[in-house]
């Protein structure tokens, strides 16, 4: 019996793959510890739950952070997810340039 090992990516390997288009516009993937992994549907009450909650903490951090809901943020060279929130510092650049990493997270 032979075992195998999974390939884990880097971050640099899942930019590629997307650019390649590997991914299409339709797939719900997201790189945790090294594997593409698939995201969860959303059903109605994720979807309820997400609004009301954007419209809770948008309230609380206008004008201190900045509010992202369900966009990537790079935690590692191997893992970028995609969480429903994120509240982050605000940076001069807007994060134009650059996704958020985990010094930019406030909470």
């Amino acid at each position: 019996m032979t075992s195998t090992t999974a390939k884990r990516f880097t971050l640099e390997d899942y930019h590629r793959l997307a650019e390649l288009g590997f991914f299409t516009e339709d797939d719900r993937v997201e790189l945790i510890r090294g594997e593409i992994m698939q995201m969860a549907a959303k059903g109605t009450a994720h979807t309820n739950c997400c609004r009301d909650l954007l419209e809770e903490l948008a309230g609380l951090v206008i004008g201190r952070a900045k509010l992202q809901c369900q966009d990537p943020i790079i935690l590692s060279s191997n893992s970028e997810p995609e969480p429903d929130f994120a509240i982050l510092r605000k940076r001069a650049d807007n994060y134009r340039f650059s996704l958020p990493q985990p010094e930019d997270e406030v909470m």
